[in-house]
């Protein structure tokens, strides 16, 4: 039996008549928020299916309502009709107030980590600013590389993207942005382009800066501990096919651009963990489906809180536990058409985009430093 729906029945029987035998067949609607959910059998391709009963759902009541093809949670096919007036709501006044705000917190707290790291501290010496110029300039130009390859990707699809939101922070300047979509997502493979776009671009000009300042070391004006390219594996290999036989010695000297493309890759790395609203969230979503998304949200809070409690000195985990646990953790609203899935080569550069975060985060272990001659 057919449960009351909210939406009018003038309309709910013109709805009705869009299902066929060749597209989706209906047996039952449900009640569901502001709308209706219809199970039935679906019989044709999912995106050829969600394109003809979009076209003719428009076609018999204009914008007046959205249709998704997603699945349920027994997992059938679903068709589920809401009111257009549920659509994601687009960025208030006092939301751009607060980005702006966060944006100009994100300039400063990158000319002071910058300066830092150079070996300074910019609030107490205002008068050597322009030395931290140039790099600072340049964590700012990666982290708008990423922000601009979500946009020009998203207005390729017709998706809205909100301003981004950064976050601000003392240690490294900036752990990137937020975002949100102001409309709709046609489908899973939009979704994974989106996400996908900011971290590549952002990890490619970050690794071409890496290297490019490991190259141009021999003279570097910063001298670190040899030790610290144990914390991380990529980093690590790429220092000791360049810089060879110097990580020897105890202190080693580096050009400032190896420590500008390493913070750009570790944000990029935070990023993709596959998490909630993250781009590495998003990326998992789009490529596995929203169940081992979940399953994958809640693994990631949980290593994270485990690696906060076992290495207190170190605030990475804590702050990105904290920032998934109240800004990121839901998974992004489901797709118009949530069925159809990616192609296989974009679940491979999904995957080697998480292997190379991976490999940018976790340490050398002992065994591995061994053999790289450390």
């Amino acid at each position: 039996m057919n449960q009351l729906s909210p939406i009018l029945s003038e309309d709910l029987t013109q709805i009705k008549s869009i299902f066929g035998i060749d597209t989706f067949f209906a047996t039952e609607t449900v009640s569901y928020q502001e709308g209706v959910i219809f199970k039935g059998n679906l019989r044709g391709e999912p995106q050829q299916t969600h394109a003809k009963l979009s076209a003719k759902l428009k076609n018999i009541c204009s914008d007046k309502y959205r249709l998704f093809l997603v699945e349920s949670p027994e997992d059938k096919p679903v068709v589920i009709v809401l009111p257009s007036s549920q659509d994601p709501a687009i960025t208030t006044l006092s939301q751009k107030n607060l980005a702006l705000v966060l944006f100009v917190a994100t300039v400063f707290t990158s000319f002071e980590a910058i300066s830092l790291m150079l070996g300074f501290d910019l609030f107490k010496q205002s008068n050597r600013f322009l030395e931290s110029l140039p790099l600072a300039l340049g964590l700012l130009l990666i982290l708008a590389v990423h922000e601009i390859a979500h946009h020009i990707v998203a207005k390729r699809y017709q998706v809205k993207l909100s301003i981004p939101f950064f976050l601000p922070s003392w240690q490294v300047g900036s752990f990137g942005a937020i975002n949100r979509f102001e409309s709709l997502l046609p489908n899973r493979q939009a979704l994974f382009d989106i996400a996908f776009a900011g971290p590549a671009l952002g990890a490619l000009v970050s690794l071409l800066v890496l290297v490019a300042g490991l190259f141009n070391s021999s003279n570097g004006i910063l001298q670190v501990p040899s030790t610290i390219f144990h914390s991380s594996i990529l980093v690590g290999i790429l220092a000791r096919l360049t810089l060879g036989d110097a990580l020897a010695e105890s202190m080693v000297n580096i050009s400032p651009l190896v420590a500008l493309g390493w913070l750009g890759l570790m944000i990029t790395a935070v990023n993709l963990l596959p998490a909630g609203q993250l781009d590495g969230g998003r990326i998992a979503l789009a490529i596995y489906g929203r169940k081992i998304a979940r399953r994958l949200t809640l693994a990631t809070i949980i290593i994270l809180g485990l690696v906060a409690l076992g290495n207190p000195d170190n605030s990475l985990a804590l702050y990105w536990e904290l920032v998934i646990l109240f800004l990121q953790r839901e998974l992004e609203k489901p797709s118009l058409n949530e069925i159809s899935e990616i192609n296989d080569t974009r679940a491979a550069l999904g995957l080697l985009v998480f292997v190379g975060a991976l490999l940018v985060l976790f340490p050398i272990v002992p065994s591995l430093s061994a053999r790289l001659g450390f």
